[in-house]
């Protein structure tokens, strides 16, 4: 059974990690489209359809990928986790079933008017179709994130012969971490969608092709990550201090800090000991991890050595994961202010070295997401439902490590075909760049016919 649950696990993190990647960008690009077809539709700039539409090729691409990546992923709950949907099942179906009648069939229904109506339908219904899309795109983050949170800090709910049985939707939908964790994780993903932007614009700008379009693109970008960035640091501290309050232990393994402690300081690096219960090599700022974890030099913070062996979370994982999401953090903090100091000086666009730099910052955003995705996922074991239910009671009965080991290496092989082969189509879409204006401009309604001219006006 050991075996069969660190392969199920294995199985579950390899589908989610790789299926998280297309939400991070879509839920972002939708609304960047929305935005564009927002501005062409009220000022008919032809630079702007140019933009939305090699964008929504793109998207269309991901959201292929997504649906194909993301419709096998809950077959593992009744293979995999068969407990786990038995016993949380009256709490999260509902909450899935809202994100699919509510998110999906919205997205994907308008998705279609997006995509090929824009000559079929009037302008404004094609601009309404962009702002729907985008709005499945976060009707869809928000249920998802709601159903995780509940997983985190569960809440509104009564234990009945070993079921989670609803009792209040308000608190079970709104629970204590999810106002956090809504807003941090769709933060995150607009800002990954901006980076990869700005990445594509730079690819062209090192090229010198579609100079007006790629400028644009980084203009509006490096605006978008110059207020989200900062407010995305803050609303991680506010995130931070919720994770103290609801799950301690979680907050300790990040900071690898295994006293209790007033003063403590803030690691910048450290190799945890588990074994041990401590750790070598600490490279650390005395007293701020209290000044930021408790906003008081003098604050104590709770350590790992409270709770037994078998309630803590791994520490090494959460701890390296969480410090590679900061120091992204802060590199993206740094590449939008050379940006702004570029922009400012009117070197945005012939700045090659730093348009480079741009196109390698290009996946920062996917590899951030997935970072605070472990971060949080690994910080709450070892537990499935925090504090209620262990991972270990959530798997299948009886389940056959060789079984859970062939669909694993089925399911990296398929991943890796749909990942392959949207990865190479929209690097095509991207090399291809944008479509000349004078094929874009929307076609009027047809000409009237010129009547035929009477004997009488032929001879005058």
């Amino acid at each position: 059974m050991t075996d069969a649950l660190l392969l199920s696990r294995l199985q579950f993190a390899w589908v989610v990690a790789l299926h998280i990647l297309l939400p991070a960008f879509t839920v972002g690009l939708a609304a960047y489209i929305a935005v564009l077809e927002g501005i062409y539709f009220f000022s008919r700039r032809p630079l702007f359809l140019r933009l939305s539409k090699f964008w929504l090729r793109i998207f269309a691409v991901s959201f292929g990928m997504g649906v194909a990546s993301g419709i096998v992923m809950p077959f593992q709950f009744g293979t995999n986790w068969s407990r786990y949907a038995d016993i949380t099942a009256d709490v999260l179906g509902p909450l899935m079933a809202y994100e699919v009648l509510m998110a999906f069939f919205l997205e994907a229904g308008f998705l279609g008017v997006l995509l090929f109506g824009r000559e079929r339908v009037p302008h404004w219904v094609h601009f309404f179709a962009a702002v729907m899309v985008a709005a499945g795109t976060l009707l869809s983050t928000f249920w998802i994130l709601s159903a995780n949170s509940w997983m985190q800090t569960p809440a509104g709910h009564a234990i009945v012969d070993g079921r989670f049985v609803p009792q209040d939707w308000l608190r079970v939908v709104f629970n204590p971490s999810f106002p956090y964790r809504l807003v941090h994780t769709t933060m995150a993903f607009f800002i990954t969608t901006a980076l990869v932007v700005i990445g594509v614009a730079a690819y062209h700008l090192r090229r010198g092709r579609h100079i007006e379009e790629s400028l644009v693109m980084q203009k509006m970008g490096f605006g978008l990550l110059a207020v989200l960035v900062p407010l995305q640091i803050l609303v991680g501290d506010l995130h931070g201090l919720n994770t103290l309050e609801h799950q301690p232990a979680k907050l300790a393994a990040m900071e690898a800090n295994w006293e209790t402690q007033a003063r403590m300081p803030l690691l910048l690096f450290a190799w945890p000991d588990e074994d041990a219960e401590r750790n070598r090599l600490e490279v650390g700022v005395p007293v701020l991890g209290s000044i930021i974890l408790g906003h008081d030099p003098n604050a104590v913070v709770r350590g790992l050595k409270e709770w037994k062996a078998e309630d803590r979370p791994p520490v090494a994982i959460p701890f390296f994961s969480f410090r590679l999401m900061v120091g992204i953090g802060v590199a993206m903090l740094v590449l939008t202010i050379a940006a702004l100091m570029l922009w400012r000086r009117g070197r945005l666009a012939s700045a090659s070295a730093f348009q480079r730099l741009c196109i390698l910052a290009a996946p920062l955003g996917f590899i951030a997401v997935v970072a605070g995705w472990v971060t949080t996922e690994v910080g709450r074991q070892p537990w499935v439902v925090y504090g209620l239910l262990r991972t270990r009671d959530a798997v299948t009965p009886s389940l056959n490590a060789h079984d859970v080991a062939i669909s694993l290496l089925v399911y990296i092989l398929a991943y890796i075909l749909i990942f392959g082969a949207g990865l190479f189509f929209m690097a095509l879409l991207v090399r291809r760049g944008f479509e000349p204006a004078a094929e874009l401009e929307p076609r009027g309604p047809p000409a009237t016919p010129a009547r035929p001219l009477s004997g009488a006006t032929r001879v005058r």
